[in-house]
């Protein structure tokens, strides 16, 4: 309760017990009542006037003054009006004026000295501030208290460790809990792996990967050794070809079940997990003011009460979880729709969390540090404030322009008539979780596919030679038998490349058709690859070899895309795509 007693102090918000020194210039956390003042000091011991010159000195402070009033100086008439500059010798001491100090509600000191302590989660992420002071260690406890955690049976790494990359599973379940949330879920349900996040941060902590698990993939549960409540260990027995979702609430599974089952199906070794319920969604967004996100069309949707139009929006509270649960007016209304929506809502929280706004203002960080710790349920080797602090430290450090959003690639499943469930798409799946494994900045490869892009475009521009000065041998390399001699023929008598010869069959298959040159042949080279419709990608900088004649030539090898002389084999172009998006943008979902 502070100093005007506003009623019991289990009623007050916590950022009301914090107040500003106005001496130190640091937040401090008030939990007595203030006592009253005397308007004069009174009279002190040497002792007490000694131990108050040690302590003002420690601080920086002037010391005060023993019961009187310094020479050349009106007595003003409290404790704190008695702590002065020195004097000048010939002046009269005056107190320099200072502004009053400002209003907790109304704003923030221009410069505040007082640390601060940035804890990033997520899952539906979080975001933990401590005040650094003697008097925060009782909050600390509080806070500790608010912590909810379980074991993570031995399926992580045993913690996160500042000399590698970091990987932490975030996971949302459909889990009934809290007041207001009877209409959502499944009633009576333990809960779901309703929504999974791997959050990959690199070693270089420069970037980070969000890759979203679909929850009706296909997949399975491997058995699961399980702390009961008892201490004891009981093994969850496994269950192969059922749907991912299933590995988290379901026979008992605990969240150390779906870290094992994620690692069975990426490869990728979890460091910790982090799980939330429908109330960390309202109250963290209502403890920074909303996050803004946006729609490419109104939405009515009464299954998750989400009613917004077109456009951007600021949400929070029971309007933000309507947003992420919604699924049937988003895209093809299937639950991969739906992760694009949490996607965008997930890159909003973190721009908002990382604003100005947020990180200068006390208030909102020490109401996300109510709401992060009572919202997430955390594995047992974080179950406190400074191991939460210590990776918040380590998870913050990227910017959310490198932060990269993106889904685990599937595909409906062929089993099925009525497609309700999907399986991984193979090779991309594996291609996918092989970059995350190795520590691959996918904000990094799509920069590289950009600038291969440029590069191979580049290989067609320039001058092209006559088609009678390209010399060129055409060896089968995959393609149908006679296709050598047929693009043999094709050339030299409908395109005039006379100095044309077929080399038979290349000495391994290829799946593209190449064409390979010399740099002093480039001219040759582009005029074979105009004729034939030969895409950038074909056109292989490297050596001339030798013809019949005995003359430098360019290579042709035909593979197993030839289509047949004279059809081209340049497709309309299409980036590769692993990045869906980044957190630094505003994306509007269709």
């Amino acid at each position: 309760m502070d100093a005007q007693g506003r009623g019991r102090a289990d009623n007050i918000d916590p950022a009301d017990q914090w107040v500003l020194n106005p001496n130190t210039g640091d937040y401090e956390l008030r939990l007595q009542p203030s006592a009253a003042q005397p308007s004069v000091p009174g009279p002190r011991s040497r002792r007490t006037a000694k131990a108050g010159v040690a302590a003002a000195t420690a601080t920086g402070a002037a010391a005060p003054t023993r019961g009187r009033t310094a020479p050349g100086r009106e007595r003003r008439g409290t404790t704190e009006d008695t702590l002065l500059e020195p004097s000048v010798p010939g002046q009269r001491r005056r107190r320099p004026p200072q502004d009053p100090p400002p209003s907790r509600r109304k704003g923030r000191p221009k410069k505040s000295k007082g640390k601060r302590i940035l804890i990033w989660t997520g899952g539906t992420m979080a975001f933990l501030l401590v005040g650094t002071s003697a008097a925060a260690y009782l909050y600390y406890e509080h806070l500790n208290g608010n912590i909810t955690s379980v074991s993570d049976d031995g399926a992580g790494t045993g913690g996160f460790s500042k000399d590698r990359a970091i990987n932490i599973l975030l996971v949302g379940t459909d889990k009934r809990t809290g007041s207001g949330n009877d209409g959502y879920g499944d009633s009576g349900s333990a809960g779901h792996a309703d929504t999974t996040v791997v959050l990959h941060v690199s070693k270089d902590r420069s970037n980070a990967t969000a890759l979203s698990i679909p929850r009706d993939l296909i997949t399975d549960i491997p058995d699961c050794p399980t702390t009961q409540k008892d201490g004891s260990t009981r093994v969850i027995k496994g269950t192969p070809d059922t749907r991912f979702n299933n590995s988290l609430g379901q026979e008992g599974r605990t969240p150390s079940c779906t870290m094992r089952t994620v690692t069975e199906l990426t490869g990728i070794k979890m460091d910790h997990f982090m799980v939330a319920d429908f109330n960390a969604v309202k109250t963290l967004t209502s403890a920074v003011g909303g996050v803004e996100v946006c729609l490419g069309k109104d939405i009515n949707d009464p299954d998750s009460k989400l009613k917004l139009s077109k456009g951007k929006h600021t949400i929070q509270g029971e309007e933000a979880l309507a947003f992420v649960r919604t699924r049937h007016s988003v895209g093809f209304g299937g639950d991969l729709s739906r992760i694009g929506l949490q996607q965008q809502f997930l890159s909003a929280l973190m721009r908002k969390l990382k604003s100005n706004d947020t990180l200068t203002s006390p208030t909102k960080l020490l109401k996300l540090a109510e709401a992060g710790t009572k919202a997430l349920t955390v594995d047992s080797k974080i179950n406190d404030i400074n191991k939460l602090r210590d990776l918040g430290l380590e998870l913050g450090k990227f910017d959310t322009k490198n932060l990269s959003f993106t889904t685990v690639p599937v595909i409906d499943n062929p089993a099925e008539k009525v497609k309700t469930t999907v399986v991984l798409q193979e090779p991309q799946s594996d291609e996918l979780f092989s970059l995350i494994r190795d520590d691959t900045s996918l904000t990094a490869v799509k920069q590289q596919q950009k600038k291969e892009k440029a590069e191979v475009a580049a290989r067609l521009k320039g001058s092209k030679a006559d088609a009678s000065e390209v010399r060129v041998r055409v060896l089968n390399g995959g393609a149908p038998a006679g296709s050598a001699q047929e693009t043999l023929n094709w050339l030299q008598n409908d395109e005039g490349v006379t100095k044309s010869e077929n080399a038979g069959n290349a000495e391994t298959t290829l799946k593209k058709t190449t064409l390979e040159y010399a740099p002093d042949q480039a001219d040759q080279a582009r005029r074979l690859a105009d004729l034939m419709g030969l895409p950038g990608s074909a056109m292989k900088p490297g050596e001339s070899v030798t013809n019949s004649q005995g003359q430098p030539a360019i290579t042709l090898t035909l593979g197993a895309d030839f289509k047949g002389a004279g059809v081209s084999l340049t497709n309309p172009s299409k980036a590769s795509d692993v990045q869906k998006s980044t957190a630094d943008k505003v994306e509007c979902a269709k």
